[in-house]
């Protein structure tokens, strides 16, 4: 059985195995011992509510109980750009005229811009090859909403997830060959560990600050920006289906793009329900002859839990197996949050 649950100190090993299997274009999940076991323990003493929540790291990982094995990882910072600087290039447009001639151009332009410091993010999201399958993918995903829908007051207005850019086959970044490399003389996997040790403020400061015309790069660095890698596609769609959107802000090595939202409107925080747990209810079955996969988490900070189940909320309780209440940690009369793992469709036209 899958539970996600709050990262904790015995998991250094195991999360750098997972790190292992990462491959480039995720700085914030490198194989690195000492920089994991510094994360992780920010991220117990966030849990532990003992430093303020804008330095705040919440990292969950994906337990296979049956094992013991971990099978995945993710996270929510509190805020980003805030002890240094938080780079991204806006996409903007300049026109050109001339009435004379009657010529009339648009063009896309790159703006260096720090307009993202201070949002939340969501990152790190990895899940081993292995565990790829059915509804696992969203379970580990969408586990940091529903975190968020029963902790709001940690988190800042905007929600921010930097997504992963496309890569050619050989790993290379058509967009960094098309422009880093003009201002840095080392590979792009090279940046990519930079940026994965802090350095990435100092990187970026070494870009140029005007605007730069996107027509001026190669067709292929073009073709890329604001589009994600093949791998991080699925993890894209899930983030839309949950109020995530593009608005012109791209990563400034890989051009991926900069999904955000309003913390507010987020699904989770819409449709999220606090119910009771409930024991031998079988009435409440049978007033739900079509159960949908639920999303269900406890509701403590310190050692939070979520997991899939099959039982659906009626009347403001909800039939939680003892197997699942185990997984949880809850027992009956204690408070569960529950979330549709699949978006409703609106019937309604």
């Amino acid at each position: 059985m899958l539970v996600v649950r709050a990262i904790n100190a015995s998991d250094l090993d195991a999360l750098y195995g997972l790190a292992s299997q990462v491959g480039t274009g995720m700085t914030t999940l490198k194989p690195d011992m000492k920089m994991l076991g510094d994360r992780l323990t920010i991220a117990c003493a966030s849990f532990a509510e003992t430093i303020p929540p804008e330095e705040r790291d919440y990292m969950f990982v994906m337990e296979d109980t049956t094992s013991g094995r971990l099978a995945g990882v993710c996270a929510i910072k509190g805020a980003v750009g805030l002890t240094e600087p938080f780079y991204n290039y806006r996409i903007g447009t300049l026109v050109h005229s001339s009435r004379e001639l009657d010529v009339f151009t648009r063009m896309e332009t790159l703006y260096l811009s720090n307009d993202l410091t201070g949002s939340s993010e969501l990152c790190s999201l990895f899940l081993h090859p292995d565990y790829r399958s059915g509804n696992t993918g969203r379970l580990l995903s969408k586990c940091r909403f529903l975190f968020i829908a029963q902790f709001p007051h940690l988190f800042t207005k905007r929600l921010i997830a930097e997504m992963r850019g496309y890569q050619a086959p050989d790993g290379s970044s058509p967009f960094y060959e098309g422009l880093g490399r003009h201002f840095f003389k080392m590979d792009f996997h090279h940046v990519d560990d930079l940026t994965a040790l802090g350095k990435k403020s100092f990187i970026a400061e070494l870009m140029p600050r005007q605007p730069m015309y996107v027509a001026y790069l190669p067709q292929d660095a073009q073709d890329v920006v604001g589009q994600v890698h093949e791998a991080t596609k699925p993890a894209r769609r899930l983030l839309e289906q949950e109020g995530m959107y593009f608005e012109g802000y791209i990563d400034i090595f890989d051009a991926g793009p900069v999904l955000q939202a309003r913390t507010s409107e987020l699904r989770a925080m819409r449709d999220s329900e606090l119910v009771g747990v409930e024991i031998d209810s079988d009435a409440n079955h049978a007033c739900a002859p079509n159960p949908e996969p639920m999303l269900v988490s406890n509701t403590v900070l310190k050692d939070f839990r979520m997991i899939l189940s099959d039982a659906s909320p009626v009347n403001g309780k909800i039939d939680l197996s003892a197997a699942d209440q185990k997984l949880l940690g809850v027992k009956a009369g204690d408070t569960v949050r529950t979330l549709s793992l699949n978006v409703r469709k609106n019937t309604n036209v």
